[in-house]
């Protein structure tokens, strides 16, 4: 698993960020996406590694624009996911 920090551009309110998600959803193969206006950004956790392309591609005519992309391994922390 993999979480991906984008930044984006031009997201302003709650709905804004309901359709960055959505048109995330609906465009990659991912666990689960959230995002915020008020930090300017999303995170996605995926089964793979994302590509900025990929992102700005999902995003396209959306109105919102990436300004920048940081993606990490993911574990999932908490009782069911310790080892």
């Amino acid at each position: 698993m993999y979480r991906t920090t984008v930044k984006i551009d031009g997201m302003m309110c709650s709905m804004c960020e309901a359709h960055v998600n959505d048109a995330i959803r609906s465009r990659l193969k991912v666990k689960k996406v959230t995002s915020s206006h008020k930090k300017g950004e999303a995170v996605i956790i995926s089964p793979e590694a994302l590509t900025e392309e990929q992102v700005r591609s999902a995003l396209e005519g959306s109105g919102y624009s990436v300004t920048g992309l940081a993606g990490e391994p993911y574990e999932k922390k908490g009782l069911f996911g310790r080892k």
